[in-house]
């Protein structure tokens, strides 16, 4: 909902009754009470598609970017608010965001002097998509200075996949919004960031808090996946509790509500161990932590609940037949740009 009433919100300041074209998609319009609710990925492409005719604005999406606040972003934007620095907020997002929607993924890439925090849209649509990556872009960029208090020169570059507009007085748009250099048909579209910005302390980082709000989103995240099997709920919440500590099957049966027992009987029932789906999420992470982030291999070892280094140096050696090392220079090589 958070995310959908930005258009909404958008529009209606141009003028547009949007209550008919909820009508239109098959949307309630009672719903958008309730910011926990969702709406189906086609509704909502094609609701951006009739927002955008009925306003005549050709950059409705980078304009929704304005009525970002930190409920768009459910308890992930407080989370992102309570963090230590941007490299914390780049960890925590792709954990989280699914709390959010699933209109698209988050990752980043490593340049030489830079990172790119990028978004990938998984919207179909040609043009609801480029309105949607406009929203994302913009509203992050939007968000990071307004809220996370991040100075304007955090962001040295705008990349956006897609062609600039036909009408290049709507440039002047792009410049309004964004306080750097808007780059058009890019191989990502994100926010190009200095990496000596990333380990800058954020004004409201609150430690204590941000444990809270940890603990609040893992059960978000239980509420959504009971449809899941046990193998992939247990996977999904050592996600979120897989830090400094290895949580015991006891503790993640708790999370699910249920004994140990149980849980090791249904996950012998769907062919799975606990041991396994621990060392297959290590792995996952740990793959994305050294293709993604800065952070040191000790870093990621206490991340990925090993209490000694040492113990995940030989666990990925174990896995890969390689350092974790020699594994990160081979995938962070800059491309051309």
């Amino acid at each position: 909902m958070p995310a959908l009433k930005q258009y909404l919100y958008c529009a209606q300041a141009q003028g547009v009754d949007y209550l008919p074209l909820l009508e239109m998609v098959g949307v309630d319009s009672a719903i958008l009470k309730d910011n926990n609710r969702s709406i189906s990925s086609s509704a909502m492409q094609r609701l951006v598609i009739l927002l955008a005719q009925a306003s005549g604005d050709a950059c409705l999406g980078l304009h929704a970017a304005r009525y970002v606040e930190p409920a768009s972003y459910s308890v992930l934007g407080y989370i992102t608010m309570s963090c230590a620095n941007l490299a914390e907020v780049i960890v925590k997002i792709p954990i989280y965001e699914k709390i959010v929607g699933d209109m698209g993924v988050s990752s980043t890439l490593n340049l030489p002097d830079h990172v790119l925090l990028s978004w990938t849209c998984q919207f179909t649509d040609k043009m609801a998509r480029r309105h949607e990556v406009e929203t994302v872009i913009a509203s992050w960029y939007q968000y990071a200075r307004n809220f996370l208090h991040v100075e304007a020169s955090f962001a040295d570059c705008i990349w956006l996949e897609h062609a600039p507009p036909d009408d290049p007085a709507l440039l002047a748009e792009y410049a309004d919004i964004f306080n750097c250099e808007v780059l058009f048909n890019q191989q990502a579209s994100g926010i190009l960031v200095r990496r000596d910005m990333l380990d800058r302390p954020l004004p409201q980082a609150n430690e204590k808090l941000l444990k809270t709000l940890l603990d609040h989103a893992a059960q978000m995240v239980v509420d959504m996946d009971c449809n899941k099997t046990v193998t992939e709920q247990v996977k999904d919440m050592l996600r979120l509790m897989l830090k400094d500590s290895t949580p015991s099957s006891t503790l993640i049966a708790d999370k699910l509500g249920m004994s140990g027992r149980t849980l090791q009987r249904k996950l012998q029932d769907e062919g799975s161990h606990y041991k396994v789906i621990l060392n297959e999420l290590r792995l996952e992470l740990a793959l994305y932590y050294l293709r993604n982030t800065l952070l040191s291999l000790e870093n990621i070892a206490g991340k990925l609940g090993y209490t000694e280094p040492r113990s995940f140096y030989r666990s990925f050696k174990q896995w890969t037949g390689r350092t974790a090392g020699s594994y990160r220079a081979s995938v962070t090589s800059p491309p051309q740009y």
